[in-house]
């Protein structure tokens, strides 16, 4: 086996010094051309590249929006209208679920007003 090795070695030199011996020569400008067709303009990888990033992209959309199982986060608290009573008082109307409640927010406290139905006040005549 060592002899096959060594037998080898003065050939591989050989064909070293060849390549060694080559004379280059610049591109003209129709070689250029020539191995331009052949060998494409290079823009597939970069085209396969962004449209992995995009699918990519549109999963971690779609997954932030939907939860562990596949099903989308359904919001059930949700600030259904304010008002403003000036100096930093307000009139909140947060709903959850189904329910609503009026709450007053002042700084430094949050206080439930009243919880108000589906079914508007009567007035008396």
């Amino acid at each position: 086996m060592l002899l096959i090795a060594v037998a080898l070695l003065p050939a591989a030199s050989a064909d070293e010094k060849a390549k060694d011996a080559a004379v280059i020569y610049p591109r003209t400008a129709e070689s250029r051309a020539e191995s331009a067709a052949g060998h494409g303009s290079g823009y597939g990888g970069v085209l396969v590249a962004a449209l992995l990033m995009a699918a990519a992209g549109g999963w971690l959309f779609w997954r932030g929006r939907t939860g562990p199982g596949g099903t989308v986060n359904v919001r059930k608290l949700a600030i259904a209208e304010t008002k403003s009573l000036g100096n930093r008082q307000y009139l909140v109307v947060a709903s959850y679920e189904d329910k609503k409640f009026l709450l007053s927010v002042c700084p430094g406290r949050i206080e439930l007003l009243t919880r108000l139905d589906a079914a508007p006040p009567t007035l008396l005549p």
